[in-house]
C-alpha cells in the first residue's frame, strides 16, 4: 500500500518558518506544492486555540514556542495528539543550523524519526530529553550572537592592525567557518585542534595567552548559564 503524500504547514511565516521550508525544498523531502503556510494578523492567544478543533490524530505537531512546556501542549491540545518540541536557532535560514527535539507521549519512534529526517536538511538535528531545551538555548540558541561578537572582535583587532574592515570581516567569518567545520568532520575535543594549531613559541600561543588573560573561556561559560537560567525562568512565567 502506497503512504500517503507528506504534507507541511506552518503556523507561521517568519524567518525561520522559510529557512525550514527551503531546507526541505532543496533536499527534494517535500514538493513545494505540500508546503503549506498561515499568518494569521491578530496575535492574541485566542487567534491560537482556534488551531485546536483542526488537530487531529493523523497529525503531527511541532512546537517551537519558546519556554512551552511539553506537559502544556499536551493538555492545550485533543488528547492523544503526538506532539514534539523543537528548539531551532538563527542558522536554520541557510541550512545550517543546531536543533534539538524532545517528543511528547502520544509520539512514536517512527514520529521521531520522521521529523529528524526532515530537519536533517536543515542542519544537525538531535534528539534529547526536554530538560536539555534550555541549555541548548543558552549554547546555542544564544550562542549564534556570542560568536558573532567574537568574529566582530577578530575582525576589529586585524583593522586595528592595519587590515581593510570588509576583509577582516571575510576572513573572520570563514575562520569560524573552518573551524567549525574540522571539529565536526574530525571528531577530536576542541581541546585537541587548539593544540594542534599551537607551536612553542608561535603567534598562536602569544595570542591564547592573552585571552586566558581576559577569562575568556569562565566567561563564555557564564553567559550560557545565564542565558539558560533565563530560558528556564521564561518557562516558569
Amino acid at each position: 500500500m502506497e503512504a500517503p503524500e507528506l504534507r507541511v504547514g506552518f503556523v507561521g511565516a517568519g524567518r525561520m518558518a522559510g529557512g525550514m521550508a527551503r531546507g526541505l525544498l532543496r533536499a527534494g523531502k517535500v514538493p513545494a506544492s505540500s508546503i503549506l503556510a498561515s499568518a494569521p494578523s491578530d496575535r492574541n492567544l485566542d487567534a491560537w486555540r482556534e488551531i485546536r478543533p483542526a488537530v487531529g490524530p493523523q497529525h503531527l505537531i511541532v512546537s517551537l514556542a519558546a519556554g512551552v512546556s511539553l506537559q502544556k501542549l499536551q493538555r492545550l491540545l485533543p488528547a492523544g495528539t503526538k506532539v514534539l518540541r523543537l528548539m531551532p536557532n538563527l542558522p536554520c535560514v541557510v541550512q545550517a543550523g543546531a536543533m534539538v527535539f524532545a517528543r511528547g507521549e502520544g509520539a512514536s519512534d517512527e514520529d521521531a524519526a520522521l521529523l529528524q529526517n526532515l530537519l536533517n536538511s536543515c542542519g544537525l538535528c538531535e534528539e534529547v530529553p526536554e530538560s536539555y531545551i534550555n541549555t541548548h538555548t543558552g549554547l546555542s540558541g544564544s550562542g549564534v550572537a556570542y560568536v558573532y561578537l567574537f568574529a566582530e572582535a577578530l575582525a576589529e583587532g586585524a583593522v586595528k592592525m592595519g587590515m581593510p574592515g570588509g576583509l577582516a570581516s571575510r576572513i573572520a567569518a570563514q575562520t569560524l567557518l573552518g573551524a567549525a567545520k574540522m571539529l565536526l568532520e574530525s571528531g577530536e575535543h576542541p581541546a585537541k585542534l587548539r593544540g594542534d594549531v599551537c607551536t612553542p613559541g608561535g603567534t598562536t600561543i602569544h595570542g591564547l595567552h592573552q585571552l586566558e588573560k581576559g577569562a575568556l573561556r569562565a566567561t563564555v561559560m557564564n553567559a550560557v548559564e545565564a542565558a539558560t537560567q533565563r530560558a528556564r525562568d521564561v518557562g516558569e512565567d
